[in-house]
C-alpha cells in the first residue's frame, strides 16, 4: 500500500508483513482446526523454529540422532531470528547481533566453531562488527557510543563507581551467561532496576537514561519495571574488554540460515500445532496436515501457548511478554548527518524508539548509497496488554508516520531518502523479566518436564538472547533423548 504523504514529501510505500496475531488469536480462542490427514509415528517432535527449537535439532542431528520433525507455524523457521532481503541487502527483522561468548560459553562457541566463526582460538573478522559500531545522537549531534559525552565530573564518577558496582557483581559468579550457570536466588529480585538506582544513590540524569535504554533494549521494559537482578545480569554478565558483537547483514538470520540449511530436512513450516495430547507413554501432537504420535516432545514454542495447546498443562502465571514493533526502511540516499557518521547502531538520545541498525556496515564496498535500516520500537512504555492493543488498532500509516518524526529528530531531511517502508509486529516478542519473577517458582515450575514435554523457549531463563534459546533448546534435547534412549 501506498502510505499519505505531504505534497513536499515523497511517497513511501510499505505494507505489514508477518502477521501471525489471526492464527496466535484462534489458538487462543481455541478455535476448531481441520482434523489430522494422516498419522506419523516419530519418536521425538520438536515444537517451535526459533532459535531453541533450531538449536535442539542441532543437538539431536549432531549426537546422530535422525528420526524427529520439527514442526513451525510460520511460513519461514527463526522467529526472532527471521530475516529478509531486498535489492539491495539481506536484513534482520528483529536479533542482530550476539556477543562474542566468553571462554566459559562452550555451547555457543561449539555452534560457532562448527559455523567457521571460529577457528584455532580467533573469530572471524568479517564477522566481528566494523568500526563505529555504535553513537549517540545528543545536543544536536552525533557522538561515538551510547553513553552520554559532555557529563560533568560529578556524573564521570557515578558512571565510574556504577562500572565498580557491575565489576563487583561479575566477580560474585552469579551473573553467568547461561543464566542456570551462576543463578542463585537473590533479594535483588525483589526490587526493581530503578530501586536499586535509588538505593545506591545514582541519580545522574544521563546514567539513568542509559541504564533504562539497556533494559528496554534487551529486555523490551521500563527500567522501574524490570528486576534490578536481571537489570545487573545485563551489565554484570558480560567481559567488559570483549571484543565483537558477532553482526551480519541479516543479523541473526545468519545463523538461523547456516542451521537450516542443515537441518531444513527435518523443519515442517506452515504446520499449526492446535493440540498436545497425552496417552499413556504416548504424546500426541496434531496439526492439520498430520498427528504425529511420539516419545517425546520438545515444546520450544513461547511457554505462554503451552497451556492452551498441551492437555492438563497449567497456567503460565507470572509470564510477561513485551510487544515490540520493527520496520526495515529502505532508503535510496543516506541523510545529511551532524557529527559522527553512520555507524552499525544508531540511537536518539531520549527517544521513545530504540534507533536502528544500518545492514550495509558489514558491507566491504568502498561507497554505499542505498542501504537499509532496520527499526526498533520496544513500546516499553505502555503496559503489554495496552501495547498489543496500540500496535492492532493502528493502520501501516499511522506507524509509517511514527516512525519519520522520530528519526527527523536526527535526520530532518530523512523523508526524501525513504522509499520503503515494511513494519512487522510482535504481540510477544520477548519475556519481560519483571521484579520478583527471575526466582519465582512460576519461572521455576517450566524449567521441569511436564511427563515426556520437555520446554525449550527463552523465556525460561526470564529474557531472551541467543544463548539462553541454545541453552533451553540443547537441554530439552538431551532430556528427550534421554527418554527415548531408555523406552
Amino acid at each position: 500500500m501506498l502510505g499519505l504523504a505531504r505534497k513536499t514529501d515523497r511517497a513511501v510505500a510499505g505494507r505489514f508483513v508477518h502477521d501471525s496475531f489471526p492464527m496466535g488469536h484462534r489458538l487462543r480462542d481455541r478455535s476448531p482446526f481441520a482434523a489430522p490427514k494422516r498419522q506419523v509415528k516419530i519418536p521425538i517432535v520438536i515444537v517451535g523454529g526459533g532459535m531453541a527449537g533450531l538449536n535442539a535439532a542441532w543437538h539431536l542431528d549432531k549426537r546422530g540422532f535422525r528420526d524427529f520433525v520439527l514442526l513451525e507455524m510460520e511460513p519461514e523457521a527463526g522467529g526472532n531470528s527471521r530475516w529478509g532481503e531486498n535489492e539491495i541487502s539481506r536484513f534482520p527483522w528483529a536479533a542482530h547481533y550476539v556477543p562474542v561468548p566468553a571462554k566459559g560459553e562452550s555451547l555457543a562457541r561449539e555452534l560457532f566453531e562448527e559455523l567457521g566463526l571460529f577457528r584455532d582460538g580467533k573469530w572471524d573478522d568479517r564477522a566481528l562488527c566494523f568500526a563505529p559500531q555504535e553513537r549517540l545522537f545528543i545536543y544536536g549531534r552525533w557522538q561515538e557510543g551510547i553513553e552520554p559525552e559532555n557529563a560533568t565530573p560529578q556524573e564521570i564518577a557515578q558512571y565510574r563507581r556504577f562500572n565498580d558496582k557491575m565489576a563487583e557483581f561479575r566477580a560474585t559468579g552469579e551473573f553467568t551467561i547461561p543464566m542456570e550457570r551462576g543463578a542463585k536466588p537473590s533479594p535483588l529480585d525483589g526490587m526493581s532496576m530503578s530501586d536499586w538506582l535509588e538505593r545506591e544513590r545514582f541519580d545522574s540524569a544521563t546514567l539513568r537514561w542509559y541504564v533504562n535504554y539497556a533494559c528496554r533494549d534487551d529486555y523490551g521494559v521500563l527500567a522501574k519495571n524490570t528486576s534490578a537482578w536481571a537489570g545487573i545480569q545485563y551489565f554484570a554478565s558480560r567481559e567488559p574488554e570483549e571484543k565483537g558483537p558477532l553482526t551480519w547483514p541479516e543479523g541473526n538470520g545468519w545463523i538461523a540460515r547456516r542451521l537450516l540449511e542443515k537441518l531444513g530436512r527435518y523443519v515442517r513450516t506452515g504446520s499449526v500445532v492446535y493440540r498436545v495430547r497425552r496417552d499413556g507413554a504416548r504424546l500426541h501432537v496434531l496439526t492439520e496436515q498430520a498427528e504425529y504420535i511420539a516419545e517425546a516432545v520438545i515444546f520450544a514454542a513461547p511457554t505462554f501457548l503451552a497451556p492452551y495447546l498441551i492437555e492438563g498443562a497449567p497456567r503460565a502465571d507470572g509470564f510477561q511478554y513485551s510487544p515490540w514493533l520493527t520496520a526495515n526502511l529502505t532508503l535510496d540516499r543516506m541523510p545529511r548527518e551532524k557529527g559522527l557518521d553512520l555507524a552499525w547502531d544508531n540511537v536518539i538520545y531520549d527517544s521513545p524508539t530504540l534507533g536502528y541498525v544500518n545492514a550495509t556496515h558489514m558491507s566491504l564496498a568502498t561507497h554505499v548509497e542505498r542501504t537499509v535500516w532496520t527499526f526498533y520500537w520496544s513500546l516499553a512504555e505502555h503496559s503489554p496488554e495496552d501495547a498489543r492493543r496500540l500496535l492492532l488498532s493502528k493502520d501501516w500509516n499511522y506507524w509509517k508516520e511514527a516512525i519519520l518524526s522520530d528519526l527527523e529528530r536526527a535526520h530532518p531531511d530523512i523523508r526524501q531518502c525513504v522509499a520503503r517502508i515494511d513494519i512487522m509486529r510482535l504481540g510477544h516478542a520477548m519475556a519481560r523479566p519483571a521484579p520478583g519473577f527471575m526466582f519465582s517458582e512460576n519461572r521455576e515450575r517450566w524449567t521441569k518436564p511436564l511427563g515426556r514435554i520437555f520446554f525449550a523457549n527463552s523465556d525460561l531463563s526470564g529474557f531472551s538472547i541467543f544463548e539462553e534459546a541454545q541453552y533451553r533448546g540443547v537441554t530439552a534435547a538431551k532430556e528427550a533423548l534421554g527418554v527415548v534412549g531408555r523406552s
